[in-house]
């Protein structure tokens, strides 16, 4: 999801230039391809320069960076919008441990993921988050982005079970000690986890039911932190989760047969369900607390932005409908009402339809969008369904790495396994900007992984990946685009859903062999300085 262009606006120090010269210093010979446009954009002044940006040209890592970065000096925290937010975010399910302290009830993970590595345990947030907050405080942080556990604060998920008094003082002390030290909570309501008893006695959000339970639960939260909470987000990537549930059925909790026929149901329920959820907590929040308390309530999206595989118009129409298939299946629903019309088409009765009140209810909902961005992908056409990759069969279009010319998007980052696509952060925002009359957007997670470094300390892919990103974000913002915050991802090590904790995702090492000792990386020092404004020319 990324790569580099020159941007006349972009500034860097000579510091940072440093830094990303030593950085960026490996051979690997990699495609500069510049950008297609999806077919409802046309390009600006600046995308006409981001389409001519590395044509046909060969490169490697280093130049393909700098080509990004080195226009100018790099943009300073000042320059960002009066009360921009600069944060780390982590979730409760990756970070919190504590699965049988405190009166906490199980979750889905912990049936999904038992036995899995340091899973009942992670990191010992749940004991240490004094500690942890000092850390946030030291890295210079104005927002902490987390999650609250449902299954912690109402164990069996449901008002009548009972509420825990030990999970909701956690999160009241929490709060407090952020506030205290300066640091804005930023909060999630449900971060992929829910309480198990719902899954075993409902069937989780396959269950209309659900919806219900999920409105007296935010409620709790509104009621309980609401006075100190200012920016609440309803679901992390529901759009995600529901593929992640009834798709790849991980955790075997889906009785649908979509994985072997790839004619799927129950995604879509799920994610109709989570969208209902969503509008009316927020009509709750909106109608009874928000006045009083002065926040405001969003909703988290998983960002890729998708260009066509060829100038073949079947791989253009692929990447428009692939983006319909996404953040279309979300957001037109939020602004609109209903979901996108090619979504009516392609999957017929099988997509659940809204009522008139529900429609009424989701528009609006939202006061800002939550975007999760860490690369892109080229999208080419497959009519076939059977051989669609990537859990979102009624789309007929896969995602490829490489074009019909043999390029990338970026370049292969060698340490942290992904390419880096900054633009496609730029472009995304801009489209967004474009389609949605300029929404509210927070950047709420954002980095690479450290993956294949001797030391996960010695991490200074990361800070040429996070500034070519800040970087693409403030460019967007000169361009008009309302984006309100930046969060690094992650604070500190989490437990990725997939690979545990080989991948080394915080800003803060946790030394596992040293009693989990949270150690600065060279990232977590870059982000210091950058944010109590300290890097030298």
């Amino acid at each position: 999801m990324e790569k580099m262009e020159i941007l006349s606006s972009l500034r860097i120090t000579k510091t940072v230039l440093a830094i990303l010269s030593l950085v960026l210093l490996s051979n690997i010979r990699v495609q500069a391809q510049g950008i297609l446009l999806l077919p409802s954009q046309k390009p600006s002044q600046r995308e006409t320069r981001v389409i001519q940006i590395g044509e046909g040209a060969t490169t490697n890592a280093h130049d393909s960076m700098l080509k990004f970065v080195n226009s100018s000096s790099f943009p300073n925290r000042e320059t960002f919008p009066r009360g921009f937010l600069f944060g780390a975010g982590t979730s409760a399910p990756q970070i919190e441990g504590g699965s049988h302290e405190g009166g906490r009830g199980l979750g889905i993970f912990d049936e999904i993921y038992s036995g899995a590595d340091k899973f009942d345990t992670k990191i010992e947030h749940y004991t240490r988050y004094k500690k942890d907050v000092q850390k946030l405080k030291i890295l210079g942080v104005n927002s902490y982005r987390f999650s609250i556990s449902w299954n912690r604060v109402i164990p069996d998920g449901t008002l009548k079970g009972g509420i825990n008094k030990e999970g909701i003082n956690f999160y009241n002390n929490l709060i407090n000690e952020l506030l205290n030290n300066g640091i804005e909570p930023f909060v999630t309501i449900l971060h992929l986890d829910y309480p198990l008893a719902l899954q075993k006695k409902f069937g989780g959000f396959s269950n209309h039911s659900n919806v219900k339970h999920f409105k007296d639960y935010s409620e709790l939260l509104f009621k309980t932190y609401g006075d100190r909470v200012k920016h609440w987000t309803t679901f992390n990537e529901p759009e995600v989760q529901a593929v992640f549930e009834a798709v790849y059925n991980v955790g075997k909790l889906s009785t649908d047969p979509c994985p072997t026929t790839k004619i799927c149901t129950e995604v879509y329920t799920k994610l109709h369900n989570f969208l209902i959820a969503h509008a009316m907590a927020s009509k709750l929040y909106k109608s009874k607390f928000q006045a009083i308390q002065e926040g405001e309530i969003g909703l988290v999206i998983s960002s890729e932005s998708y260009f066509p595989y060829s100038s073949k118009l079947e791989d253009v129409d692929a990447a428009q409908r692939l983006t319909d298939f996404t953040w279309g299946w979300v957001l037109e629903p939020l602004f609109h009402g209903d979901y996108p019309q090619i979504m009516r088409k392609l999957v017929g009765k099988r997509l659940p339809k809204f009522t008139k009140n529900e429609k009424e209810m989701l528009k609006g909902s939202i006061d800002f969008i939550g975007i999760n961005y860490y690369t892109s992908h080229f999208v080419r056409h497959e009519p076939n369904r059977t051989k669609v990759t990537g859990g979102y069969f009624d789309a007929l279009a896969n995602t490829e790495d490489i074009n019909a010319e043999g390029k990338t998007l970026g370049y292969l980052d060698q340490y942290g396994g992904r390419y880096v696509y900054p633009e496609g952060l730029y472009n995304f925002l801009l489209y967004i900007k474009k389609k949605y009359k300029n929404p509210k957007i927070y950047i709420t997670e954002n980095g690479i992984p450290s993956i294949k470094i001797p030391n996960p300390l010695k991490d200074k892919h990361r800070i040429a990946f996070i500034t070519a990103h800040i970087n693409a974000t403030k460019t967007a913002i000169d361009d008009g685009v309302n984006v309100r915050g930046y969060f690094a991802w992650a604070a500190f090590d989490t437990f990725d859903f997939k690979d545990g904790y080989s991948h080394n995702m915080g800003l803060y090492h946790v030394d596992f062999n040293d009693c989990l000792k949270r150690i600065p990386t060279d990232t977590a020092k870059w982000y210091k300085k950058y944010l109590t404004r300290d890097l030298k020319e």
